[in-house]
C-alpha cells in the first residue's frame, strides 16, 4: 500500500484534454448561394464539443481548387526548395533523435572496455618499511559492464512521454510551416497578378490620357481651347504615368518576395504579366464544419506542448523519491595481456544503489511548482490558439461575404461610369460641355476600374487566408499525405 501511494504521488498526472467550446459550424454565412437555413451557428442551438486536434488528417492539395497550372508549379517548387521548410524538417529529425535517446533509458546500458596501466606505489601504500624499493607494476584489464535504472517512480517513462510529445510538436510545426509556405506562395502570386491587372488598367488610362493630350494640342493650335485645358491634360497624363511607375516598384517587390519563398535569388525570378481573372476563384461551400479547425497545425502544436508539460510534472515529482540503479561489471585483470582472459584473473562486481535527496533547499519542490505552472501556461496557450483559430475563420468568411457585396456594387458602378464617360466624350466632342467635365468622368471611370481590380485581388488573397485559417482547405482528399511524404524525403 505504501509503495502504491509513493508511485501515485510522483507519477505524472493523467492528462485531461482542456475543454474548449467549439460550435458545429461557423456563425458567418458561407457561400453566396447558400440559403440562410443551410448555415448553422452556435447561436441557433447547435451542440458545442471539446476540440480534438487532428493535424494528421489529410488536407488535400487545396490550391488546385484555383485551377491554375502556374500556381501548382510554384507551390511544388517552394515545397522542394524553401529554406524555412528545410529548417523545420531538420528540427523534426532532431526531436525524433532526442526521443530515441530518451527511449534508450528503458533498456540496460551495456559497454566493454580494455586498458593498461603502469603504477609505482610508495612503500607505505605497498605495506613495506620506509626506504624499501618498490618496483613499478604493469596491469592489463578487460571488462564488460552493464547498468540499468529501475523506473520505480516514473522518471524514465515521464521523460519518454515528454520527448515523444516534443517530437510530435516538431512535426506539427513542420506542417504549420508547410501550410504557411503554400498560403504565402498563393497569396503573393495572386497579389502579383492583381498588380498586373492594375497595371493593365493604368495602361489603358495612359493611352486615353495620351489621346486627350494629342486632341487638346491640336485644338489649342487651332485656337479652339485655351492653354489651361492643354496643361490640365498633360498634368493628368504625367500623374497616371507616375502611378504606373509606383505599381511597377510594388510588382518588383512582390516578385522578389516570391523568389525567396521559392528558395531562389531575387534576380532569378521573372513572372510574366498575367492579370487576375475573377473566374479563377473557387466558391466556398455552405455549412463548413468547425471540426476542420482540428487539423490546424498551431492547435496541434499547443496540444503536444500541453502533453509534454504534463509529462514533465512526473519527471519533477520523481526527483523527490529514491532512484534505484543496478550495475554489474565483469572481466579480467592480470600482469600480462595473455593472462587477462584466464579464469584465475577473473574479477566481478555487482551492486545496487538507492539514492534520494535529503536536503536540497527546496529545489525539487520549486521545480514541481515550475512544471505545474508550465502546464497551466500551455493550457492557456492551447485555449487561446483555438479561440484565435475561430476568429480568423470568421474574419475571413466575413471578409469574403463583404467583398462579394462590394463586387456587386462595383460592377454596377463600373457600368454606370463607362456609360457616363462615353456620354461625356460625346458632349465634349460636340462642344456642349467643358474639358473639365470630360476629365472628371474619365477620372471617375479609371478610379472605379482600379477599385474593381483591387477588389478582385483582395477576394483571391482572402480566399487563400480562409483556407489557411481552416488548416488547409474545406475538402479532405486521399492524396494529401504531402506533408508526411515531403518530411520523409528530407
Amino acid at each position: 500500500m505504501l509503495g502504491a501511494l509513493l508511485l501515485s504521488a510522483c507519477a505524472a498526472p493523467a492528462f485531461d484534454q482542456p475543454g474548449v467550446a467549439m460550435p458545429d459550424a461557423f456563425r458567418e454565412p458561407q457561400a453566396l448561394a447558400a440559403a440562410p437555413e443551410q448555415v448553422r451557428s452556435a447561436a441557433d442551438g447547435t451542440t458545442w464539443k471539446t476540440a480534438q486536434p487532428a493535424e494528421s488528417q489529410p488536407r488535400g492539395e487545396w490550391w488546385r481548387a484555383f485551377n491554375d497550372a502556374r500556381l501548382d508549379s510554384l507551390i511544388a517548387q517552394a515545397t522542394a526548395m524553401n529554406q524555412n521548410l528545410s529548417v523545420a524538417a531538420a528540427r523534426v529529425r532532431q526531436a525524433r533523435a532526442i526521443a530515441g535517446i530518451t527511449e534508450s533509458a528503458r533498456i540496460p546500458q551495456v559497454g566493454a572496455g580494455v586498458g593498461a596501466q603502469r603504477a609505482r606505489l610508495s612503500p607505505p601504500e605497498a605495506r613495506q618499511p620506509e626506504g624499501t624499493a618498490v618496483a613499478p607494476v604493469t596491469s592489463y584489464r578487460a571488462s564488460l559492464s552493464a547498468s540499468y535504472e529501475v523506473d520505480l517512480f516514473g522518471r524514465v517513462s515521464s521523460n519518454v512521454a515528454a520527448a515523444r510529445s516534443d517530437a510530435s510538436a516538431a512535426e506539427a510545426t513542420y506542417r504549420s510551416v508547410l501550410l504557411s509556405l503554400q498560403a504565402d506562395v498563393a497569396q503573393t502570386y495572386f497579389r502579383l497578378r492583381g498588380l498586373d491587372a492594375e497595371l493593365a488598367t493604368l495602361a489603358r488610362t495612359v493611352g486615353l490620357r495620351e489621346e486627350n493630350v494629342r486632341i487638346n494640342s491640336r485644338r489649342f493650335e487651332q485656337g479652339d481651347i485655351g492653354e489651361f485645358d492643354l496643361a490640365r491634360a498633360r498634368t493628368e497624363l504625367a500623374t497616371v504615368r507616375a502611378d504606373a511607375i509606383g505599381l511597377q516598384r510594388q510588382r518588383a517587390n512582390a516578385e522578389h518576395a516570391l523568389a525567396v519563398l521559392l528558395g531562389l535569388p531575387a534576380s532569378s525570378v521573372s513572372q510574366p504579366d498575367d492579370p487576375l481573372d475573377t473566374a479563377a476563384l473557387p466558391l466556398v461551400p455552405a455549412g463548413l464544419p468547425s471540426a476542420l479547425l482540428e487539423r490546424r497545425p498551431d492547435i496541434a502544436i499547443a496540444q503536444r506542448t500541453m502533453e509534454a508539460a504534463n509529462a514533465r510534472i512526473g519527471v519533477a515529482r520523481s526527483a523527490m523519491f529514491p532512484a534505484l540503479t543496478i550495475g554489474a561489471d565483469a572481466g579480467g585483470v592480470a600482469g600480462t595481456i595473455a593472462d587477462v582472459f584466464k579464469w584465475s584473473s577473473r574479477s566481478w562486481l555487482l551492486g545496487a544503489t538507492l539514492s534520494m535527496p535529503l536536503i536540497d533547499g527546496g529545489r525539487n519542490r520549486n521545480n514541481i511548482a515550475r512544471s505545474e505552472a508550465a502546464l497551466e501556461e500551455a493550457v492557456g496557450s492551447y485555449r487561446q490558439a483555438v479561440l484565435t483559430a475561430f476568429a480568423e475563420v470568421e474574419d475571413n468568411l466575413a471578409g469574403l461575404r463583404i467583398l462579394a457585396q462590394q463586387g456587386d456594387e462595383i460592377d454596377q458602378a463600373l457600368a454606370s461610369a463607362r456609360r457616363s464617360a462615353g456620354l461625356a466624350q460625346k458632349l465634349y466632342d460636340a462642344g456642349r460641355s467643358s474639358y473639365l467635365d470630360l476629365l472628371d468622368a474619365q477620372r471617375n471611370l479609371a478610379a472605379v476600374e482600379r477599385s474593381a481590380v483591387q477588389l478582385r485581388s483582395d477576394r483571391a488573397v482572402t480566399t487563400v487566408a480562409l483556407i489557411r485559417a481552416l488548416g488547409g482547405g474545406w475538402e479532405a482528399q486521399p492524396a494529401a499525405g504531402i506533408a508526411s511524404a515531403n518530411l520523409a524525403a528530407r
